[in-house]
């Protein structure tokens, strides 16, 4: 156990700066929340990148804090952070201060204050699910990011922008209330094997009857399934990210919806490893229908916004589908994954949200020939469009080559389903930039003014991340094949790795 609580303090600021902005005094204007909260949101950086300096691969869940909190119930305030956790976490804490610089105007006249003090919270929440290590605690938060995410979209956006935060609000309430009656089943399982606990590590080793872990699983991944989401819980996705903020979009697509399948790796494969097994033919089936069914949707849409929000759909597919193919490969791939859509979806969002302001449409058929007068803006819409493809060099290529390679191992026909996706987001990328950034502009346009110092500011470090990223993944895979390495050892599954025998390397040498 860490003697100081460094996990505690990382979800701790930014809820302390959000009370912050929410109470300033009005009469100091707009400018200065939108100052404090940018402060905050470095300040929880420089936190996050200190935990990571702490953190050692190889070693599982570290710097842990354990501490009783309701125990007639078994319930702990319980952190740590493994591979898994680290990299969403510095995923989150990277994302927020970028979607700040990027949302600096988004909320003026309408509440800025509020805008910057619920993002900070929502950053708050994310932060503490992905670090919280007992169960009660993980749905305590996990119920909180409701909050301030149904006001972000609720308050900020366009027309309609009331109902898409009222269904959002319904699909997540519904998912967690099915995960409450398995949390409260945990209980009674654990309870009844002696002492009551919530914690992960006490749970993992209870030997549960086959009908109980089966329930239970069934509980966390429809809960995880609207999170994500997959089809058919996804509904909500697209009217939310075409009647919300970019910055908003950014925040849960790309940071609140990661939860749904960070909760497949952590708790349905960490606590229910047998079932996650027995389930796997129905949920590799339903990932690939939100692969291929999500793109179809994309390449239909007229609106950006909508589209960028329905590619992760299919997204969402591959890294369930790496989840779940129950391989190194495919496990180490979809946390990848998880970090590399954020990076690259983020960046569609933001850089379409600049275009949208300066156009006064959201519309695809309203807009063209954006290259000849914003080559910058139109260079980095199509690197980022690029990476969401899976271009080669660039980082989601890798991710994505990982997740098909354990859709080949687990099945011919789950790859070759799989590859359609691919060929389809190619197709929903290219006839996105074709149609709004090719060509001359319309008669009677004003000319795009090209992004500014601000708007770089904010998308440069995206796009570096995605040309890194795709070069040298190996950091991000150091954090992760521990964790995967764990889970497939807990569930007993047996994953061996392509090696060469010493004998022969040496044959060869002598050759």
């Amino acid at each position: 156990m860490n003697s100081f609580p460094w996990l505690t303090v990382l979800w701790a600021v930014p809820l302390a700066g959000a009370l912050l902005v929410a109470f300033l005094p009005k009469a100091r204007g707009e400018v200065l929340p939108k100052q404090v909260a940018l402060a905050v949101s470095v300040v929880t950086l420089v936190v996050g990148i200190a935990v990571a300096l702490q953190f050692d691969p190889g070693d599982g869940m570290q710097l842990t804090e354990v501490h009783d909190w309701i125990s007639a119930f078994g319930v702990h305030y319980a952190l740590g952070v493994d591979g898994l956790g680290l990299l969403l976490v510095l995923l989150t804490v990277a994302l927020v201060p970028i979607v700040f610089i990027a949302s600096w105007h988004e909320a003026d006249g309408r509440g800025a204050a509020a805008f910057f003090a619920w993002a900070l919270a929502l950053e708050s929440f994310a932060l503490a699910v992905f670090l919280a290590t007992d169960v009660f605690l993980f749905y305590v938060v996990f119920e909180a990011t409701l909050i301030p995410a149904y006001f972000l979209i609720g308050r900020y956006g366009r027309p309609g922008r009331a109902f898409a935060a009222l269904k959002f609000l319904m699909y997540q309430l519904g998912g967690g209330l099915v995960l409450l009656a398995a949390v409260i089943g945990l209980y009674v399982v654990s309870a009844r094997a002696g002492t009551p606990s919530y914690l992960i590590s006490d749970l993992q080793q209870i030997d549960m009857s086959t009908t109980w872990e089966r329930w239970l699983f069934v509980g966390f991944m429809i809960a995880f399934a609207v999170k994500a989401p997959l089809f058919p819980l996804h509904t909500w996705l697209a009217d939310t990210t075409e009647k919300a903020t970019p910055g908003t979009s950014v925040l849960l697509v790309c940071v609140l919806d990661k939860i749904g399948t960070f909760g497949m790796l952590r708790y349905c494969l960490g606590l229910f490893p047998g079932a996650s097994q027995w389930a796997t033919p129905v949920v590799v089936t339903i990932a690939l229908i939100s692969i291929v069914y999500g793109a179809f949707l994309a390449i239909g849409q007229d609106d950006i916004l909508r589209l960028i929000g329905l590619t992760s759909l299919s997204h969402f597919g591959f890294i369930t589908l790496g989840i779940f193919a129950l391989t190194t490969q495919g496990g180490s791939g979809s946390i990848l994954y998880m970090v590399n859509h954020g990076v690259g979806t983020a960046a569609l969002f933001l850089i379409a949200g600049y275009l949208i302001r300066r156009k006064g449409t959201s519309l695809i058929s309203e807009i063209t020939g954006v290259e000849s007068t914003a080559p910058v803006l139109a260079g980095l819409f199509l690197v980022a469009g690029l990476a969401t493809a899976g271009l080669p060099g660039l980082s989601q290529f890798v991710s994505e080559i990982l997740v098909m390679i354990a859709a080949f191992d687990y099945h011919w026909w789950a790859g070759a389903i799989a590859v359609t996706g691919i060929v389809l987001a190619a197709i929903y990328v290219l006839w996105l930039y074709q149609r709004t950034m090719t060509g001359p502009p319309a008669p009677g346009d004003a000319a795009v003014k090209d992004l500014d110092r601000r708007e770089l500011v904010a998308v440069v470090p995206l796009v570096v991340g995605l040309v890194l990223f795709g070069f040298y993944p190996m950091p991000l895979l150091d954090a992760a094949n521990p964790t995967v390495d764990s889970l497939l050892t807990h569930a007993g599954i047996s994953d061996e790795q392509p090696s060469v025998p010493a004998a022969d390397t040496a044959e060869e040498g002598a050759h």
